[in-house]
């Protein structure tokens, strides 16, 4: 049997164009504010998982380059992967001067609004999917204050759940495993070279 093609893009620089493989696939994930990679990542959206937290989702909701991106305009659903009850308890929260400056710790509701106001479906993923994350990277109870699976990782444990093995080849592109400093790159980076190891992910780009 044929297997359907997943790609899981990532926002990191890529090195030669997949627009061809992207956009041909089965089912394509991107993240937060897409980089498009100067045309070399395709279009083609069907999920758009976001983290409706902290200052960058307040300056992704009042930028006009967000609501413009064409990924976002072709996203099929929009995921926010932070529930409000995760944010609430183990996300930092603003000091007393951010606060006065509008800053918060969650933008769940303002984004179900202006996103669903955009045409989108949006689904909140329920905070045994954040706790599965973490589990799956070895972030124990005491750490999750400090550290943070990031969005693109729990876009992929999500793909490879709903996406068997025996019917989906789950392709990932632009991961460069570096970034915001309460991630656990190096972590992240292992759990995916075990899975590309164990033959249910594969990299290009």
């Amino acid at each position: 049997m044929t297997r359907k093609t997943a790609v899981i893009i990532g926002n990191g620089k890529l090195h030669r164009d997949l627009s061809g493989i992207v956009d041909n696939a089965d089912f394509a994930m991107r993240f937060n504010a897409p980089n498009l990679s100067s045309g070399m990542s395709g279009t083609r959206t069907d999920i758009l998982m976001l983290a409706a937290s902290s200052k960058s989702m307040q300056r992704r909701l009042a930028d006009p380059a967000f609501w413009d991106n064409v990924a976002f305009k072709a996203a099929r659903e929009v995921m926010l992967v932070y529930h409000p009850g995760i944010i609430r308890k183990y996300h930092p929260k603003p000091n007393m001067l951010s606060r006065l400056r509008g800053r918060r710790a969650d933008w769940t509701m303002q984004a179900i609004e202006l996103i669903g106001s955009a045409g989108k479906e949006v689904r909140v993923m329920p905070p045994q999917f954040y706790l599965s994350g973490c589990a799956a990277l070895g972030v124990t109870e005491s750490r999750m204050r400090d550290v943070f699976p990031s969005t693109g990782f729990l876009g992929i444990c999500h793909a490879l759940t709903r996406l068997p093995a025996g019917e989906w080849d789950v392709k990932l592109c632009g991961f460069s495993w570096e970034g915001w400093k309460r991630h656990a790159w190096q972590d992240e980076r292992r759990w995916v070279e075990g899975k590309i190891a164990n033959g249910l992910i594969s990299m290009i780009g």
